[in-house]
C-alpha cells in the first residue's frame, strides 16, 4: 500500500453506526434499522462519547480468543430479553473504522475531509475512551497489511479493507475495497 491508500482489520461482526446525541446513544444497522436494544452493552459504553459524536465501525463478539461471527449474528438476530441475556455471556466492542461527526461544532461533518484526516480525528477522539469502544489498526504499510491479512486468520478476522488516504466518506461500498479472507468468511456474500 502507499500512503495513497490505508488499510484497516476486516471484523467480522454487525456493522453499526454509532451516535452519541445530547441525550443517549443510538446504535443503527447498515440498512438504517435502529438495533440499540440489542447493543445495550454498546450504547452504555458509548456514553463515554462526546455528544454529537457519529462512528461508523462494527459490533464484535469474542469467544476463546476469536471473533464469534455466529454470536454477533446471533444477538442482531435476538428478541431484546434473548440480547440482554447473551451481552450478559458475551460483552460486545465496537471495532471503529471511521468518524462521519465530530463533537466540536468548528468540525462537525467530517464526511468531505480525506480518510487520512477523518482517521486522526478519530484516534484523537477515541485516545481516552476505553474498550470495548476503539479504533480498529489502520496501516499505509502494504507488508504490515499483508502480515495481518495471514498472521490473524486464526483470531477470525474476516479480511482487510483498503481505502484512499485522500477520498472522503464513502456512501454506500464505493471509496474501498474489501480482501475478504475465505477461510474465515462464514456466510459472506461475494461483496
Amino acid at each position: 500500500m502507499s500512503h495513497e491508500t490505508s488499510g484497516s482489520l476486516e471484523k467480522d461482526g454487525h456493522r453499526v453506526v454509532l451516535r452519541r446525541t445530547d441525550d443517549t446513544v443510538i446504535l443503527d444497522a447498515r440498512s438504517g434499522r435502529v438495533v440499540t436494544p440489542y447493543w445495550l452493552d454498546l450504547a452504555l459504553a458509548g456514553m463515554a462519547l462526546r455528544p454529537g459524536t457519529v462512528l461508523d465501525g462494527e459490533a464484535v463478539i469474542w469467544r476463546g480468543g476469536r471473533l464469534g461471527f455466529g454470536a454477533a449474528h446471533s444477538r442482531a438476530a435476538s428478541s431484546v430479553t434473548q440480547a440482554r441475556a447473551l451481552a450478559a455471556r458475551h460483552p460486545a466492542s465496537c471495532a471503529c473504522w471511521d468518524l462521519v461527526q465530530h463533537p466540536d461544532p468548528a468540525i462537525s461533518d467530517t464526511r468531505t475531509l480525506p480518510y487520512i484526516e477523518r482517521r486522526a480525528l478519530l484516534l484523537e477522539l477515541l485516545a481516552e475512551v476505553v474498550p470495548p469502544i476503539q479504533p480498529v489498526p489502520a496501516t499505509d504499510d502494504r507488508d504490515v497489511a499483508e502480515h495481518w491479512y495471514e498472521a490473524l486468520q486464526e483470531q477470525g478476522l474476516e479480511g482487510v479493507v483498503a481505502k484512499r488516504g485522500a477520498a472522503a466518506y464513502p456512501s454506500g461500498r464505493r471509496g474501498w475495497v474489501k480482501v475478504r479472507n475465505r477461510m474465515n468468511c462464514i456466510g459472506c456474500n461475494s461483496s
